[in-house]
């Protein structure tokens, strides 16, 4: 592992902002949980937010080995992959911006489409792939009749016709 300051993990735009030891050393328990929750789906969140507040209080957190550390003694129980990953997914995802750019890029895709054109997007984790769809179901929108007559579109302009409702997912040979 690199040193924390050196890029825990990389951030998208090296120019500025705060990196993800910034956070890790300065937010406060309730965040912390708060990003390892929402964009990690950690389920033991709070044990390790404040595992890294009891932990950084005697030193701060230099090294991402020193952080995996932490994490990994604050979980229970054995697992697939290794106990840090999703929180190290989500501080990532927090530092970056992740989501909100796949947002913007996204509106800005469906703004760009010509009638009969087609936005293809590739995920590759549920919080990405629930973004997709939340956003494809607000353009996708849908008609509702009036109780005067007429009707009226309920959804985000400019409309789309969802394509697919699933996921393509990739052959073996893929």
């Amino acid at each position: 592992f690199n040193r924390i300051y050196d890029g825990i993990i990389a951030r998208m735009n090296r120019e500025g902002g705060a990196t993800a030891a910034d956070w890790v050393n300065e937010r406060s328990a309730e965040e912390l949980a708060g990003i390892f929750w929402r964009y990690g789906e950690e389920p033991e969140s709070r044990a390790i937010a404040r595992a890294i507040i009891r932990e950084r209080a005697r030193t701060p957190f230099r090294t991402t080995g020193q952080l995996a550390e932490v994490i990994a003694r604050s979980k229970r129980g054995r697992r697939r992959i290794h106990p840090a990953t999703q929180c190290f997914q989500a501080l990532r995802i927090a530092v970056n911006g992740e989501l909100t750019a796949l947002e913007r890029g996204l509106e800005g895709a469906i703004r760009l489409l010509r009638p009969g054109g087609r936005v293809a997007v590739i995920a590759f984790h549920s919080l990405e792939d629930r973004l997709v769809k939340q956003c494809l179901a607000r353009h996708a929108g849908h008609w509702e009749s009036l109780q005067a007559g007429g009707r009226v579109w309920r959804g985000d302009l400019p409309a789309v016709k969802v394509l697919t409702r699933k996921p393509g997912v990739p052959t073996a040979v893929e």
